[in-house]
């Protein structure tokens, strides 16, 4: 384009301050670029791909619409899970910049995966079907957890919000528990061998009824410690019970499968592991209250049987009180008996002394009768007491024998006698079994066509029906035979037949 004439004076007299030179332009509009756009997520179609010696990667993005150059630079390569190719649809995530060389507008790539269904998820699916394949998800394996664990261990990030939800879980619903952290990585390079090896400790170690595993959400790369080979074993060869709790509900890995309970969340794996302490309590406050009332019906039929018996039985207490007052009567009687019988041997007394000058002998003879009969008293007064004495004890032997403790304690050692009959005649007829089970494998070995076998003989049957053949006259020359020896078989074809 031509400048007119007339303005050529105007042009060279402006000030040139406000001129740019091109590199400072370039390096202005790359902090422009660099400093209003974050790091972002691309997803395009690799193309024109160079990797040259340096460990560089150079490449183009594009899509239907348009195309962007792109560099990945040696130390972000290493982490790549993939070989990249042309043609390859990949996610990145780039810094927006400017390559001042050529003053071209750039990506810097800081992350790259396969778009779509990429490598990660590759990965985890072929583990996923070999581990299936070898049996470690098979329910069969599968421990169940303890109904009221004493510790339960807790593998992950000790400053993740994991372990803090497991820890108020645990604390609301059973305070009393004891709680081990093993503090792992749950991301990161050395994050795998860690959960194994710490897993394999927490086994060793054996201080822990339950073992928890597991972190909080994120992205499948930031669950991928949990999708090791390493992680998945050390869970399946681990003897303690295993909740996996990894990410949220709609995460899942393989440690999820390998585990003994899944848990959609660690909260959820927390409640999963403990009852609920206000439960069990209600559970065995009513059970104490069941318990109550049956011993209250029991010692109400015991005390009702008791009254009953008593009623039947006479009171031995009754018959004693009875017997003394008749006791009383009698010696009062007999005291009665005794004044009137002396009252009237003093009236013969006196009698006879008026009539008598000297009554010595008589009052001797009197004197002697009247102590005998006080020995005779007393003899029968001691008597009567050792009776009723003797009945007392008597009526008391005989309330003991009603009472029904004896008869309990024979009952018992009856049930104990019973008991022990029983073990001894199951034990005699598992003895017998065991000794007719074995009698039926030496007769079933006897008649097996396998010992035949091992005496050196063999069985021959037709190549095409798998016939036995017993005779040399059904096999015709040419014929293809089977032979089975002890190990192995034979094919064979017959050349000649001889008949006996």
């Amino acid at each position: 384009m031509s400048v007119p004439e007339n303005n050529r004076s105007t042009l060279a007299k402006r000030p040139v301050k406000d001129v740019y030179a091109v590199s400072r332009l370039v390096r202005e509009a790359r902090a422009t670029l660099e400093g209003h756009f974050p790091l972002l997520w691309v997803e395009g179609e690799i193309s024109n791909l160079a990797m040259p010696g340096s460990g560089h990667i150079y490449f183009t993005l594009k899509d239907e619409a348009a195309q962007v150059r792109c560099a990945m630079f040696k130390g972000r390569n290493r982490q790549l899970r993939f070989t990249p190719e042309n043609g390859m649809q990949v996610l990145l995530r780039v810094r927006v910049t400017l390559y001042e060389g050529r003053g071209e507008f750039q990506l810097v790539v800081e992350h790259m995966e396969e778009a779509g269904s990429g490598a990660l998820q590759r990965a985890y699916e072929a583990l996923k079907h070999r581990l299936g394949e070898a049996g470690l998800f098979d329910a069969a394996h599968k421990k169940p957890l303890p109904t009221l664990p004493q510790s339960i261990g807790v593998v992950s990030s000790p400053d993740g919000a994991a372990v803090h939800d497991i820890l108020t879980v645990l604390k609301r619903r059973f305070p009393d528990v004891n709680v081990i952290v093993y503090p792992v990585a749950v991301q990161g390079s050395d994050s795998a061998n860690q959960i194994a090896n710490v897993i394999a400790t927490a086994d060793q170690r054996d201080e822990c009824d339950v073992l928890i595993v597991g972190r909080g959400g994120g992205s499948l790369e930031d669950l991928w410690s949990f999708n090791e080979e390493k992680v998945a074993q050390a869970i399946f060869k681990c003897g303690l019970p295993v909740i996996s709790a990894v990410g949220h509900e709609v995460d899942f890995t393989i440690a999820d499968f390998v585990a003994d309970v899944r848990a959609a969340t660690p909260s959820a794996a927390a409640e999963l592991a403990v009852p609920d302490a206000q439960q069990w309590l209600q559970k065995l406050q009513g059970q104490c209250r069941r318990l109550t009332l049956l011993m209250t019906h029991y010692l109400q039929n015991e005390q009702r049987h008791l009254t009953h018996l008593a009623r039947r039985l006479p009171e031995p207490k009754t018959a004693l009180l009875q017997q003394m007052q008749r006791l009383d009567r009698l010696e009062k009687q007999l005291h009665q008996a005794l004044q009137q019988n002396l009252m009237q041997r003093q009236q013969k007394l006196d009698y006879w002394a008026v009539r008598l000058k000297h009554p010595q002998a008589t009052i001797e003879a009197q004197h002697y009768k009247l102590t005998h009969l006080r020995s005779r008293l007393r003899y029968v007064m001691t008597t009567r007491r050792d009776e009723v004495a003797r009945q007392y004890q008597d009526l008391s032997q005989r309330l003991q024998l009603k009472s029904p403790l004896p008869m309990l304690h024979q009952q018992q050692h009856r049930f104990e006698q019973l008991q022990t009959r029983l073990h001894l005649v199951m034990r005699q007829g598992l003895a017998t079994k065991q000794t007719y089970f074995k009698q039926q494998i030496r007769t079933l070995s006897a008649v097996s066509p396998l010992n035949t076998l091992e005496r050196g003989y063999s069985i021959t049957t037709d190549h095409k029906t798998g016939g036995v053949l017993s005779q040399s006259a059904s096999v015709t020359v040419g014929q293809q035979v089977n032979v089975k020896l002890q190990q192995g078989e034979l094919v064979c074809q017959v050349q000649e037949t001889k008949h006996d």
